[in-house]
C-alpha cells in the first residue's frame, strides 16, 4: 500500500510488513561493546510533553549524543566490523586483508586486536557524510591503525576536523556522497593494505555492512532492557532516521525476530528521510533500488543517494512506513528537543520530525491507523546524532 500523506510529504505504508519474521541477529557485538573504554548504555529519555502533542501513552527518546565520548552511535557498527576484520578468520575477498596468522577468533579484546593490528597492519579506509568516518578513525586510533576517511565536498569544515582529530586523513570529494563511497572503493581496491569499512552495501560487498549492522543491535538492546526498567514489554512504534538504511535495518531485524505476545503483532517501524535525499522512499514506492540526486540538506548524515543492498530486502519486506520530510522540520525539532534537555542535531532529531509529520495534521487520523497508533501507545525515538555531531 502505498499513499501520499495530504500536507508533511510523501507517504508510504505496508501494513502487512508486521506479519514478516526473519532469525533473531547475531547478539556478539554486545559483549565486545561492554568491554570498549569508557562503554556504558545511552539513556532512554522519557518526554511526557511529546507524548501529549502527539497524543500517545508514552514517549522515549534514545539519545546518542555521547556514545563512547563520539556524538554520534556510529562507533558502535565501525568498531564491530573493524574487530572482526582483525580478528577473524578466512576473511572474504569483500571484507579487506586477511587477519594476523595467529590472530585469536575468539579474543576481541582491545588488547588482542592490538595485539593483531600491530603483527599486520592495515589501513582503514571509508567514506563518510561525518559520524561513521570519525567513528572508524576512532577505533583506528584505539587500535594503533592508519584511517582514510573521503567526504563530499558538502559535510562542513568543522566535521572534517572532528575526523582529522581521531588522527584520520581526510579527502575531500568533488560530488555527493555516493561518489565519495566510490572514491573509497577505488582506493581501498587499488593498494595492498588497505581494508575498506563501508557502512553501506552493493553486490560484492556485504560481510563489512553486515558487520555493521550486527553492531548497531547493541542500542536495540540496551533499548529492551531499558523499556524493561520501566515496567514496559516493548514500544508500539519506532521511528528511525534513514541515509543509507543500515541502522533501519537493524531496527526492523530487531523487532521482526522478537517473540511477541498474543494478539500482538510487534511494534512499527517508521522510517524518516531528508525530502531532498528519500532514496529509500523511492525505491519503496518502486518496489526497486533506485537512486536519487541529493542536492544537500541541513540531516546532513542522511544526503545519501542509494540505500544499501543489504538493507533493501529487509525493509522491502519488514518495514511498515516511510515518511520524508523539510529540513525546516528537522530544525524545529533539534530545538524542541533542547529545550526538553536532549542535544541533537537535525539528523537525530529527524526521527521526531517524522513521527510528528505521520501523526499529528491533516490525514493523521489514516496514518495513526496504518501504524497501529492509539493513545496508550509507546513511541521510541531513536536521536542518532547530538547537536555538535559531523552528521
Amino acid at each position: 500500500m502505498v499513499t501520499d500523506a495530504p500536507g508533511p510529504g510523501p507517504w508510504y505504508c505496508r501494513p502487512a510488513a508486521r506479519r514478516w519474521r526473519c532469525p533473531p541477529p547475531a547478539a556478539d557485538a554486545s559483549a565486545f561493546h561492554a568491554n570498549l573504554p569508557g562503554y556504558q548504555p545511552t539513556s532512554l529519555r522519557e518526554l511526557p510533553a511529546l507524548a501529549r502533542e502527539l497524543r500517545v501513552g508514552r514517549v522515549f527518546v534514545k539519545d546518542e549524543s555521547t556514545r563512547l565520548g563520539l556524538p554520534a552511535f556510529k562507533v558502535l557498527g565501525a568498531s564491530w566490523a573493524v574487530a572482526r576484520l582483525l580478528a577473524g578468520s578466512a576473511a572474504p575477498a569483500d571484507a579487506g586483508p586477511r587477519p594476523a596468522a595467529g590472530a585469536a577468533t575468539g579474543d576481541l579484546s582491545v588488547a588482542a586486536l592490538r595485539r593483531a593490528a600491530a603483527a599486520r597492519p592495515v589501513e582503514l579506509v571509508t567514506a563518510t557524510d561525518g559520524n561513521h568516518g570519525r567513528a572508524v578513525a576512532w577505533m583506528g586510533r584505539l587500535l594503533g591503525l592508519r584511517a582514510q576517511v573521503f567526504v563530499p565536498r558538502a559535510v562542513s569544515p568543522g566535521a572534517r576536523a572532528g575526523i582529522a582529530v581521531e588522527g584520520a586523513a581526510v579527502t575531500v570529494v568533488d560530488g555527493s556522497y555516493d561518489h565519495a563511497v566510490e572514491r573509497a572503493a577505488a582506493y581501498a581496491a587499488a593498494g595492498p593494505g588497505r581494508a575498506l569499512v563501508q557502512d553501506s552495501a552493493w553486490p560484492g560487498y556485504e560481510r563489512v555492512p553486515g558487520w555493521i549492522v550486527e553492531g548497531y543491535g547493541t542500542l536495540l538492546r540496551e533499548v529492551d532492557a531499558q523499556l524493561a526498567e520501566h515496567g514496559l514489554p516493548g514500544s508500539g512504534l519506532v521511528s528511525v532516521p534513514v541515509g543509507v538504511g543500515s541502522l533501519a535495518q537493524a531496527v526492523v531485524a530487531h523487532c521482526r525476530s522478537r517473540p511477541q505476545r498474543r494478539g500482538t503483532a510487534g511494534p512499527a517501524v517508521l522510517a524518516v528521510e531528508p525530502e531532498s535525499a528519500a532514496c529509500l522512499l523511492a525505491s519503496l514506492r518502486n518496489g526497486a533500488l533506485r537512486s536519487v540526486p541529493t542536492p544537500g540538506t541541513v540531516m546532513a548524515g542522511l544526503d545519501c543517494g542509494t540505500p544499501s543492498s543489504l538493507a533493501w530486502p529487509v525493509l522491502a519486506a519488514g518495514l511498515d512506513a516511510a515518511i520524508a520530510v523539510p529540513d525546516r522540520a528537522a530544525t524545529q525539532a533539534a530545538a524542541d528537543l533542547a529545550r526538553l534537555g536532549v542535544s541533537s542535531g537535525p539528523t537525530g532529531a529527524a526521527s521526531l520530525a517524522g513521527a510528528r509529520a505521520a501523526l499529528t495534521g491533516r490525514g493523521a487520523q489514516r496514518r495513526r491507523g496504518d501504524l497501529a497508533v492509539t493513545e496508550s501507545s509507546v513511541l521510541v525515538l531513536l536521536s542518532t546524532e547530538g547537536a555538535a555531531a559531523a552528521g
